[in-house]
This record gives C-alpha cells, structure tokens and sequence, in this order.
C-alpha cells in the first residue's frame, strides 16, 4: 500500500514518529516538499534525531529513502545533516537518493528572506529566514538553479555567477550586505562532489520500484493550513503541503495512491504569525511549562490552542484523508475539562468551514463542547482498550468530527509509545 502521510494542522503535528511506525510497513520513504526549515523528530530509546531533509525512514535498516523534486534544497544543510547521521553510525550510502530536479537554495535566497522579512514589520508573516521562500519564487519564475547543474562544476559556476549579480543587485536595494562569488561557489562546489553520487533521476527510479510492487511512504514538511493554496495566506509556507504535493512533487501519479493518513496533536499548535482561532494562552504556558512545544528545527515556541475540528474537517476534505493518527495525547493528561472547538462565530454567523481570508478568521471566536479529562497518566499505555474511558471518547470524538477512521495514537516522543488502533 502506498501511503501518503499529511499534517492535518498548521504543521509540528508530530509527522516524524508516526512516519517512523509507517515504515514497519513501508520499503521506500519519500520526501516530496519543503526544505530545511522544518524538522521531524524521532526519539529511539535514549537516541533523539531531529531530521530537517533527509527522510526518516533513514533511521531504520534495508529501507531506501529518497528527496524528491518538490523539496528545495541547501546543499551545505544537507552535507552537514548527512555527516551528522553517520556520525551516529547511521548508513546513507546505497540507502539515500535525491532528485536531480530539485531545486538549491543558495545563500541570497536567505538574505533576501531575512531583509523582506524585516522591512514588513509588525505585518511579518514568521518566516524562518531559511530562504525557503525566495527559492520556490525562483523555481516558478524559472530563473533556479537545480541539483543537476550542482553536479556539473563548469555549469554550476557559470550559472551562479548570473545569479548572484542579479541578486547582489537586489540585495543591496533591501539594505543587505552582496555575497562574494568565489566565496559560495567554493562551499557549493564542496557540497556537490559529496552529495554527487546521491542524485540521480529519481521518477523512472520510483516508477521502477512501484512495478517491483515496493511499498512507497510519502512525507511532506509542514500542515494543511501552511499549504500555499489552501492555508491561512499569507501565512503559511511557499509549497503544497497537502496530499497533492506528494503527487507534483514526486512524478509519482494520483492512481499510484492508495490511501492518505493525516497526523493531528490531540490539542492544536501552530509556529509564527496568524490566526490561531482556539488559541489558549493557560494551555499554552502549561505545554511550555512541561517543556513541551518549542519548533524541533527553530526553538521557537508554538502557539498552543484547544483540538479545532473545523479545521481538521477541511484538512480531510481538502486531503482526502482515510485514516487518522492522534500524537501527545499525554499532554493532556492533567486537564480536568477538555474543549474541542465545533463551530466558529463570526460576524453574527456560525461557520463550519475555515474562512481564506486570514482577517476574517482572526475574527473568528470558536465555539466548544466539553469533554471530561482522564486525569490519570497514559504515556505507559500501548493499547487503546487499555486508555483511561474518558481519553477513548476523547480520541473517538476527534476522529468523528474530523470524518476519518481512528488508525494511530501515541502517548509520548519515544518509538514504544505509538500504536495502532
């Protein structure tokens, strides 16, 4: 069965570990968007990884993982994310393949990010400042540079040196400091003697596999409502982070799918600027509080809100997701009274659907119903008949408003405390 895994929030839902249990079932992992500004991590016994792009799938022995042409791609990140693996003796060679059509971020791209990102003031939108964003403006303005040119030095240099001019150009207008061009083609240049033996042609590659009748696990970065065209624009990320995405971003077509898993929290977070309609400042102070919450990649801290069903139904109507899998239920072992927003009241209306305009929906007030709290520890149960009463009506009332079928639940960070429903 070839699986597409999508958050079903606005990102940090807890994709790495629910990907991490997939690939028990799984052969190849496929990452199909997003670059290395978000992280998944994945805690095994004493053993915490935090990946930024190569898949998770990476962790576990005789599975082959591949970054697909959606992703963008920072060499220098990528170099230093692959030694940091084998350093913990973890393999890559033979195990890790990437898309010679996928797209470089390169360092103007970053500054550039940064300067945009300072001169919009209190409108900022809580970018990374990675350069995510300015590289996939390139990639559909058709002026990036791929993988394909990295692996060709005389190509590679000649290319960079256009680009860098033009945005030195640009940089300079924003306020930024130029680049040197000797200075990053050098790095870049490094970077793409390692990683040469990695890129390959990945769609025939895929294809071969899937008529090899190989299990295929599609991830993405980020949550549905960071997606470019169906999340809470501006602020949200500049790929498609929804199920469509692993299909554009991997050559993989949509009849090659079988099913699609979406990954909620049992509450909702979100990193950076906008609306959060079940926002709650209590539940907030106490996740920090337990050191819970702060973004894998960035430390940043996430904005912290009641479970908002509203959301999660468009999720599932925009993904078409079948199943469900529910993380850190655990955080919420504490909580005597559980709200879960049903409904939003705006403008003298009750709203079932998520409004696209990001003014709109930060005018929106969510409307609850209580559920009674377990207020006993689950982070030792690994069965669902074994969760306190209260946490199953809990998890069967998500599934439910949501509109998919309860599949995964996990109970804490570590491999052990996931299973299957």
């Amino acid at each position: 069965m070839n699986t597409i895994l999508v958050g079903a929030q606005w990102g940090d839902e807890g994709k790495g570990k629910i990907i991490d249990v997939l690939c028990e079932e799984a052969d190849i992992v496929v990452r199909t968007q997003g670059g290395d500004n978000a992280g998944h991590t994945v805690e095994i016994g004493s053993e915490k990884y935090v990946l930024r792009l190569v898949p998770s799938g990476i962790l576990r022995p005789k599975k082959q993982c591949v970054i697909a042409n959606g992703v963008v791609i920072d060499p220098l990140s990528l170099v230093d994310e692959i030694e940091g693996l084998q350093k913990r003796n973890i393999t890559i060679k033979g195990k890790l393949w990437i898309s010679e059509t996928a797209h470089l971020v390169l360092p103007y791209h970053r500054r550039i990010d940064e300067q945009r990102e300072l001169r919009k003031g209190d409108g900022k939108i809580g970018t990374t400042k990675r350069g995510i964003g300015p590289a996939y403006g390139d990639k559909a303005a058709r002026t990036g540079l791929r993988m394909i040119d990295l692996v060709q030095p005389k190509v590679f240099s000649q290319k960079l040196r256009a680009r860098i001019d033009e945005n030195n150009a640009i940089l300079t207008s924003l306020g930024g400091e130029p680049l040197d061009f000797a200075e990053v083609e050098k790095s870049y240049l490094a970077a793409g003697a390692i990683l040469r033996p990695y890129v390959i042609n990945t769609v025939p590659w895929l294809h071969d596999q899937i008529q090899k009748k190989k299990r295929i696990l599609f991830e993405g970065a980020q949550g549905t409502f960071l997606d470019l065209d169906f999340g809470t624009y501006p602020y949200v990320t500049s790929s498609n982070t929804t199920s469509g995405g692993a299909v554009t971003g991997s050559g993989v077509p949509p009849h090659r799918m079988d099913r699609v898993m979406g990954v909620v929290k049992a509450y909702t977070t979100r990193v950076g600027e906008g609306p959060l309609p079940s926002q709650n400042e209590e539940l907030s102070d106490m996740l920090h509080a337990m050191g819970r919450e702060f973004g894998a990649r960035t430390r940043r801290p996430r904005r912290c809100g009641w479970f908002d069903s509203v959301a999660t139904r468009c999720a599932q109507m925009i993904n078409g997701i079948d199943e469900l899998a529910v993380t850190n239920l655990d955080g919420l072992d504490t909580i005597k009274t559980i709200p879960i927003c049903i409904a939003y009241e705006c403008r003298g209306k009750r709203l079932k659907y998520v409004p696209n305009d990001a003014a709109e929906l930060a005018e929106c007030r969510p409307i609850y119903k209580n559920f009674k709290g377990w207020l006993t520890p689950t982070g030792d149960v690994r069965k669902f008949s074994k969760l306190p009463k209260e946490a199953q009506i809990y998890l069967k009332a998500i599934a439910e408003l949501t509109g998919a079928k309860l599949r995964i639940i996990s109970v804490g960070a570590g491999r052990d405390q996931t299973f299957k429903v």
